[in-house]
């Protein structure tokens, strides 16, 4: 079998196992902790604008998504927005996008140099988005599912006037959908991407475009997957398939059929993107960059394709 490009996340079968968050505190309207304090007892942080730095690659669809829901709510004044290098190296996500290569808020070079702040045992893979404490340098979480939620339930304080309600008042419908979508397309396309094995790769491939098909069917008549409101769901999904045609359909072998091939998933991203906060967000270059040249196992020659042309994403 074929090393993967991170060994630690491979399955002896071949399958692509996303490694779990180590960070999970949480930023909270309840927080007993007061202003410029830790976390209480329970791992809640307080709430306060101007304390904490968000950190993304625009690269990453994880990340995008809190960068989007940021830009949706209103919270650029709240929170800071740190940008790392869509090229990352054996020392992981770095700040060389920055004046002298450091962020200038966290006095950091690597991404990586907060995680070993806050706990010096850790070595795992180091992940965006990551909320840092610009007080403390410390991680306060890196779990991305969790973060975008909380920007919608914990900060609405600081939302700006008309801030779209991502989260509906019954969330049960659109949990199931979160879950369905994380497994065979969020990360799916990683499983079809990373994975070692044949078999492996398969079951992905065909758990992926059964969902797609679904999703397809689901959008037919109606603008967003729970009606005509806008919901964190839709951001979800919006963060794969924006990066469906450019990375995952050869770069990841998710080859039965392009966005564009798929009329109303096509017709509903298009929609997405011409949305405020949504194509404004998408770096077509940094996206490319990071996937085709970091993923060396996947694409040793590094090479970056030209296409395919964004101008279909506005014509």
């Amino acid at each position: 079998m074929t090393p993967g490009q991170f060994v630690q996340e491979t399955s002896s079968a071949g399958e692509w196992k996303r490694q779990g968050n180590r960070f999970t505190g949480r930023i909270t309207r309840d927080s007993t902790s007061a202003p410029g304090e830790g976390p209480d007892d329970q791992g809640r942080w307080p709430v306060e604008p101007g304390r904490y730095r968000l950190v993304v690659s625009l690269a990453c669809p994880w990340a995008h998504r809190s960068v989007i829901v940021r830009r949706l709510l209103g919270l650029e004044d709240a929170i800071s927005l740190a940008i790392v290098d869509p090229i990352r190296d054996e020392r992981g996500w770095r700040f060389t996008l920055d004046p002298d290569d450091t962020d200038p808020v966290l006095g950091i070079k690597f991404l990586s140099e907060a995680y070993q702040r806050t706990d010096p045992t850790y070595d795992g893979r180091v992940t965006v988005p990551a909320i840092v404490d610009t007080l403390t340098g410390d991680v306060v979480t890196n779990d991305y599912p969790q973060i975008t939620l909380d920007l919608s339930t914990e900060w609405t304080d600081f939302h700006k006037p008309g801030a779209p309600q991502l989260i509906p008042p019954d969330r049960a419908e659109m949990d199931a959908l979160i879950d369905e979508i994380y497994r065979d397309v969020n990360n799916g396309v990683y499983r079809c991407g990373f994975a070692t094995s044949q078999d492996a790769y398969e079951e992905a491939y065909d758990a992926l475009f059964a969902r797609l098909d679904v999703l397809e069917e689901r959008l037919a008549g109606r603008d967003y997957l729970l009606g005509d409101t806008l919901r964190e769901v839709d951001i979800r999904l919006f963060t794969t398939l924006v990066r469906f045609d450019a990375v995952y359909h050869g770069h990841f072998k998710c080859n039965r059929q392009k966005l564009t091939e798929f009329p109303n998933l096509w017709a509903y991203a298009r929609r997405l993107y011409q949305l405020p906060g949504f194509g404004e967000t998408v770096d077509f270059d940094q996206i490319k960059r990071h996937y085709y040249v970091t993923h060396t196992n996947i694409n040793p020659t590094g090479i970056v394709p030209k296409g395919p042309d964004p101008r279909v994403w506005i014509s």
